[in-house]
């Protein structure tokens, strides 16, 4: 897979893909999970589908090395920028056909997505077009370059959300909360200072990082452990032991 302006691999394959509206919102929804993952031995990656260009601090540049940064801090193995508008992000036959050339490029087994309710409309947006480009890219007739390709799970973040929709797991990041943390405070431009961000709603005078530090605990308590992150699938999920089932019941 090529990036066809410049001959340039695209993407390089990966086990698990993030995919999110802007720089910063995978950091602060799945940031644990990530970090988690990239120690368990699993390539990821991360899709960012702007540059962030519209944010009200910083600019595009800035949030590109905060992004570079925390990408380190993650472990993440590649990360690319869709380049589609900020604040202006839409579900088109255009954008799904350019995000599923990351997709085929990427090979992803699992891809992480924002749920389909969001406090910013891209959010939104970004939803339905990651599970439409997802879909497509594994079209043999879809005329994008790569080979077709179509993940095999879709995994929709809950953090932040105030819905009353139970998260159907919830991934234990208690030895990666730190982790998270230092990949959120990469962005400093965004988030210093601030008591609100992405989807953290503003909280009265507490900052930011302790907001995500506290949703973090209230979602690692489902489990009985310090720290977690949410996750909601449409499908049955499947148990092939019951006997081994965590999180004690009574």
């Amino acid at each position: 897979m090529t990036d066809i302006h410049t001959s340039q691999p695209l993407a390089p394959p990966v086990d698990l893909l993030a995919i999110a509206a802007h720089r910063d919102d995978v950091e602060l929804l799945v940031g644990g999970t990530m970090a988690r993952t990239a120690a368990q031995g699993y390539r990821t990656g991360i899709l960012d589908l702007t540059a962030g260009e519209m944010g009200t601090d910083g600019s595009a540049d800035l949030r590109g090395h905060e992004a570079d940064a925390a990408a380190k801090v993650l472990g993440v193995a590649a990360r690319r920028n869709a380049g589609l508008p900020d604040a202006g992000l839409e579900n088109t036959p255009q954008t799904r056909r350019i995000v599923a050339a990351f997709v085929r490029a990427f090979r992803p087994r699992a891809v992480i997505v924002p749920y389909v309710t969001g406090r910013h409309p891209d959010h939104r947006v970004a939803s339905q077009l990651a599970y439409d480009a997802c879909f497509l890219a594994g079209l043999s007739k879809l005329d994008v370059p790569g080979e077709p390709h179509r993940p095999h799970k879709l995994l929709y973040a809950l953090t932040y959300r105030e819905d009353p929709l139970k998260p159907s797991f919830v991934v234990d990041i208690t030895d990666f909360m730190e982790t998270k943390m230092e990949a959120v405070r990469c962005y400093a431009s965004q988030f210093d200072g601030k008591t609100w961000g992405g989807e953290v709603y503003p909280g009265g005078d507490r900052p930011l990082y302790d907001q995500v530090r506290m949703h973090a605990a209230r979602y690692g308590s489902l489990i009985r452990t310090a720290y977690g992150e949410p996750f909601h699938v449409v499908e049955t999920m499947q148990v092939d032991d019951v006997v081994a089932l965590p999180v004690r019941s009574i």
